[in-house]
């Protein structure tokens, strides 16, 4: 069960820093709010992960996951330009999120 929260964490990770680019500096209310609550709940949920997992592991699966999905959604939306050594740059943390997974 930890490492679903985990995962879930990672994913709320990718949505509160996509939400706090669109905020322009907090100005815009919809993107703020929706920063505020989904980092609370991704910081929630990476600490009751780490009550069962190494917080080492943990917190790199938390953060791999939130920058690969942010940048992934970057690429997928324009906002970032996409190349395949970004590709692979990123292909590269999601084996090496897996590769902690498995080796737990």
């Amino acid at each position: 069960m930890a490492w679903i929260v985990l995962i879930v964490s990672g994913l709320l990770e990718a949505v509160w820093a996509t939400a706090l680019g669109k905020s322009a500096g907090f100005t815009k209310v919809g993107p703020t709010i929706v920063f505020a609550v989904s980092i609370v709940a991704s910081m929630a949920g990476l600490a009751w992960a780490m009550r069962t997992l190494p917080v080492g592991t943990s917190y790199a699966v938390w953060v791999g996951i939130g920058a690969a999905l942010t940048v992934g959604y970057a690429m997928a939306t324009g906002t970032e330009t996409v190349s395949l050594v970004k590709i692979l740059l990123v292909l590269g943390i999601v084996g090496c999120v897996i590769g902690l997974k498995v080796l737990h």
